[in-house]
């Protein structure tokens, strides 16, 4: 790593400046391309960077699945919650509430 290098940007008209530690080797290969371009490393790890936010960020597709998600224990899938079915089913588990309350 490259103790105490310096990396600048410049945003509105002030200078933002932090440390950046890179790899000795990747240091070593930026600082000669820099060279051979004719460059100040200031601008070529610039230019990098402002080409790296500029490209889309590659994330790994991943399959959508089918809805419904939740599927029975007989690998059935759920049939769609309608307001109609929702009640049903609240009433069928209020009964059967009520009648363990009654013992039955």
């Amino acid at each position: 790593m490259v103790p105490g290098w310096r990396l600048y940007a410049f945003m509105q008209k002030c200078v933002y400046e932090d440390n950046v530690d890179l790899p000795d080797e990747l240091f070593r290969q930026i600082k000669a391309k820099a060279a051979l371009e004719r460059m100040k490393l200031k601008d070529l790890i610039t230019r990098f960077v402002e080409s790296g936010l500029r490209e889309p960020v590659h994330r790994p597709h991943r399959r959508r699945s089918k809805l419904p998600v939740i599927k029975r224990r007989t690998r059935q899938p759920i049939p769609n919650l309608t307001s109609e079915y929702q009640s049903h089913l609240e009433e069928e588990e209020d009964l059967a509430k009520l009648g363990r309350s009654f013992g039955r």
